[in-house]
């Protein structure tokens, strides 16, 4: 069976959307050893400048252009009329409006086409909305009430959905990137503490428009600035920068360029090299002892891994996927201070071993949840074979 699986990525400068695609991928397989099944992997998503960081013989990538969304022949219609099913993750988060009316426009149309295209669209485990322009609201509860599978990763985007006017059928689920593999790596080797800090590089320079575009109630940069010269100052800790989004392209977006500037700021600072794929940098996330970030997968990483973590918000997405499994220990940078923010940084660092259990609790939580979308994409494959028999 061949899979189109739209808006992932395995070249993608955020290794959060390439998490999603390794860890769905293994999703996908395992449900398909189940069932006897061989899969063929189409992935259809934008051009992207990095080298592909997976390379195998049964996956295929489609490099989109605005073109091809209107292309009758060739073009993105032809290609999902080549698969058997698609599934849709929509990059994680970006089924909503708030990034602009192209990105909305684009993502509306890929899951509209494949509806044209008569295939079933999976919409993979995502956040969902918020919608702030009243016809992207009514496209999307269109296109979700004509898809075979609909999948939300946390409570915020299940409860939009019922508010808005959806009444179907609904799996709230968890980030798929709760399955990404890693290798088991060791804590502090010299008696210091090793805490990972993610920078994120969109924030610390004020968003696309780098005048504090997502509402942060305190200046970010002078956040990061004033936690790292606390941190610096401990004898105990051996601090780590963890960029998670590494773009040579991109500077306003690139983690690693904001990480090389903090750690001439603070020597003693350490620099984690540029990651070739997310399961690099999980694993060496999962050697840290404690971690913050403002990246969510960078977050995740942490989580699925048993590390202990404090999750920076700048969105709604974060508290919606975390609370859902009871982890309700974030740093909301929308609404908090820099004071409160570095409080709870202090705390939590503290209480890191008890931190570490209630982690390992909520986890269990994720992949019982997560376990309803392989269930459900479970039955939906084989309901598509009973069909072309």
């Amino acid at each position: 069976m061949k899979f189109g699986l739209l808006w992932h990525s395995i070249t993608s400068d955020n290794l959060g959307v390439g998490a999603l695609t390794f860890a769905h991928i293994k999703i996908l397989e395992n449900v398909c050893a189940a069932l006897n099944i061989k899969p063929k992997f189409v992935i259809l998503g934008w051009k992207d400048k990095r080298a592909a960081y997976l390379d195998r013989d049964d996956l295929e990538v489609v490099e989109l252009r605005l073109k091809d969304f209107v292309k009758p022949i060739g073009g993105l219609l032809g290609h999902l009329r080549n698969c058997d099913v698609v599934f849709d993750i929509s990059a994680g988060d970006s089924f909503t409006d708030i990034y602009g009316t192209k990105r909305i426009g684009t993502m509306l149309g890929a899951k509209w086409l494949t509806h044209v295209a008569c295939r079933p669209l999976v919409l993979c485990p995502q956040t969902i909305g918020p919608f702030n322009r009243p016809w992207a609201l009514r496209a999307a509860l269109g296109t979700i009430r004509r898809s075979a599978v609909a999948a939300t990763r946390d409570d915020l985007s299940t409860d939009f959905l019922r508010n808005s006017g959806y009444d179907g059928p609904l799996i709230a689920a968890s980030d798929v990137a709760l399955r990404l593999p890693y290798e088991n790596t060791n804590g502090a080797e010299n008696g210091r503490l090793k805490v990972g800090l993610n920078v994120s590089g969109l924030l610390f320079n004020g968003g696309y428009d780098r005048d504090n575009m997502f509402g942060l109630k305190t200046s970010y940069a002078h956040l990061i600035q004033n936690l790292l010269e606390r941190l610096t100052l401990r004898n105990d800790l051996e601090v780590h920068l963890v960029p998670h989004v590494i773009s040579d392209h991109i500077e306003v977006e690139d983690d690693y360029r904001v990480s090389q500037k903090l750690a001439k700021a603070f020597p003693s600072l350490v620099v984690s090299e540029k990651f070739n794929n997310p399961v690099e940098a999980k694993t060496y996330i999962s050697g840290m002892d404690f971690f913050a970030g403002a990246r969510m997968h960078a977050c995740i990483a942490a989580f699925s891994s048993g590390v202990p973590v404090l999750p920076m918000a700048y969105s709604r997405k974060f508290a919606g996927l975390f609370g859902a499994l009871g982890y309700d220990l974030i740093a909301d940078c929308q609404s908090e201070g820099a004071e409160q923010i570095i409080d709870k940084f202090d705390k939590a660092l503290q209480n890191r071993e008890e931190l570490a259990n209630k982690t390992q609790e909520c986890l269990q939580r994720g992949l019982e949840r997560l376990q309803l979308y392989e269930d459900a994409v479970s039955e939906q494959l084989q309901a598509v074979m009973s069909h072309s028999r």
